[in-house]
């Protein structure tokens, strides 16, 4: 998980397999969610009248996850965009590489796309060169 400054662990649930006996391709998009959200909780940023949303998701399937393997999850800022950026993924299950993807969210502010506060910026740089205290 070199390059990854948020590592999360994943349990996989019964409730995620599929009819084949292993993690349907729609809860890789949640795991993501699992690391997305470690993320933030980590930039300790708030906003009561700002928030951010997916606009898109990518997923590269390389293996499947089954019951019982140890699931790992990365996730790093990879891009700025002025209302928006890129996170990437890396899942690994059992040390291998079980799927990579990506997703672009977006700022809003009261409802509407505007631009990333500095402050937001600052704090994704901070995690990202391993300077962010709560990590």
């Amino acid at each position: 998980m070199d390059g990854f400054p948020i590592v999360v662990p994943v349990d996989v649930r019964y409730r995620d397999l599929d009819t084949f006996n292993h993690v349907n391709n729609a809860v890789y998009l949640t795991y993501f969610e699992q690391a997305r959200v470690a993320y933030f909780k980590s930039l300790g940023w708030r906003s009561d009248d700002a928030s951010v949303v997916v606009a898109r998701a990518e997923v590269n399937y390389r293996r499947p996850i089954f019951l019982g393997d140890e699931v790992r999850v990365g996730c790093r800022v990879a891009r700025f965009g002025n209302k928006s950026y890129i996170m990437e993924y890396l899942i690994t299950a059992n040390g291998e590489v079980a799927a990579d993807g990506q997703t672009v969210q977006v700022f809003l502010k009261r409802g509407s796309p505007a631009e990333l506060p500095e402050e937001l910026i600052d704090k994704i740089k901070a995690v990202e060169e391993g300077k962010n205290p709560t990590v």
